[in-house]
């Protein structure tokens, strides 16, 4: 899908530069991705306290070796 945008031109070449990315897309490509992986994180970081663990569970008895 082919899409126009109007972007900054210091900041792309400023992103391609320090990205050693030999295009603009493959710039834009890699912020994007890095923007959902931290979105998703942001994400499972909400997660923390909410979790219910089972008190009994030993971790060290399924490390053991039969």
């Amino acid at each position: 899908m082919a899409t126009n945008l109007q972007i900054d031109d210091t900041l792309i070449a400023q992103a391609v530069r320090l990205g050693k990315h030999r295009t603009k897309k493959a710039a834009v490509t890699q912020a994007l991705i890095d923007y959902i992986h931290r979105l998703e994180q942001d994400k499972i970081g909400s997660l923390f306290g909410t979790i219910d663990y089972d008190p009994t569970y030993d971790y060290k008895k399924q490390r053991a070796r039969p």
